[in-house]
């Protein structure tokens, strides 16, 4: 799952039913969650007499805040796609019957972006510390700014047309 977090590659869960335990922390690692009607997200590990192990204790507190991260894994209860979503565990919820199509949207969306300004956003983005995480954003603006991809961009919006980006 870190390696996930840590990729270029922008990653989307599409969540239609229970997503409990691992499959909410394998939907934690994603950069994106959007939740079916149907879905429900749970650490119940709880109940087993166990702990998350996978970064329930981690992940899930930086999505929802301490408070409700502690409330879900010390209580095991479930929350539906709708709470998920007001939480900030879920960031869209759709019709069941549109969850493909929806997940597909977003990805097409993030596939136009520039590859290399993903790639720094998303190195740059889980940092805890705000005086490293201002200075390596600065160290990734640079390098975006500096891109033929940034060049192309700034053309792109100028002359009022959709940018074509290359990844350089």
């Amino acid at each position: 799952m870190r390696g996930m977090e840590t990729s270029s590659t922008v990653t989307i869960a599409a969540v239609n039913s229970i997503a409990f335990g691992g499959g909410c922390e394998v939907a934690m690692a994603c950069d994106f969650r959007i939740a079916g009607e149907s879905a429900s997200f749970g650490q119940p590990e709880i109940n087993l007499g166990i702990m998350p192990g996978f970064g329930g204790t981690q992940r899930l507190p930086r999505l929802v805040g301490e408070a409700k991260a502690l409330e879900m894994n010390l209580t095991g209860d479930p929350i539906d796609a709708y709470e998920a979503h007001r939480v900030g565990l879920a960031h869209q919820v759709v019709p069941d019957h549109e969850l493909l199509d929806a997940a597909l949207r977003w990805a097409r969306k993030l596939a136009g972006q520039a590859p290399i300004a993903i790639e720094e956003i998303k190195k740059r983005s889980h940092l805890p510390d705000l005086e490293e995480g201002l200075a390596t954003e600065a160290e990734g603006f640079a390098r975006t700014f500096g891109s033929e991809d940034a060049k192309e961009g700034i053309s792109a919006f100028l002359g009022k047309r959709k940018p074509s980006f290359k990844g350089r």
